[in-house]
């Protein structure tokens, strides 16, 4: 399915038999866009929403940019993922990424901040491409950022790294 924003607020979804319905936008989770391209960009937060998000708006639309621009760069659709990774972060981490649109097509930078794991996965139409080598040199590129409390700033320099690597593979 495909949202689009229209200019009367409402947003369109093409249903698989090619029929319109029309929602309004109030209809979104609260944090949730449909971006210019039709792309969802949601913040969520763990337990109720607090007063306070954790990031701010400039931020999440410095990360949002950054999202699109990796994957227009390396035609792999990224996502981010902030928040517990339990015990086993990479299994987790391929659980997140299986809820994501288009899992074989993408590739998923989470953190985990209270553990301190950053762990990259893709799909496997992307694997040969996002490989360990290039999930490496974006945790690499992300760490320096991390340590000194910049999420947001480690997130991108990985995102940045991860797509020209993925897109000269």
């Amino acid at each position: 399915m495909e949202a689009r924003p229209v200019a009367s607020g409402d947003v369109t979804q093409v249903q698989a038999a090619g029929e319109v319905k029309l929602s309004p936008v109030t209809a979104l989770p609260m944090g949730t866009v449909i971006t210019n391209s039709g792309r969802v960009s949601a913040a969520r937060f763990p337990g109720q929403t607090p007063d306070t998000p954790p990031f701010s708006q400039s931020e999440l639309i410095a990360l949002d940019d950054a999202l699109k621009a990796a994957s227009e760069k390396a035609l792999v659709r990224f996502s981010v993922y902030i928040g517990d990774l339990g015990t086993d972060p990479v299994d987790e981490a391929r659980k997140v990424l299986s809820k994501a649109p288009e899992p074989a097509n993408g590739a998923l930078i989470a953190v985990s901040p209270n553990s301190h794991d950053v762990v990259v996965v893709s799909g496997e139409k992307v694997a040969d491409r996002v490989n360990d080598r290039v999930a490496q040199l974006g945790v690499t590129a992300a760490i320096g950022s991390f340590r000194t409390g910049h999420l947001i700033d480690g997130l991108i320099a990985a995102l940045h790294v991860v797509a020209t690597a993925a897109a000269s593979n």
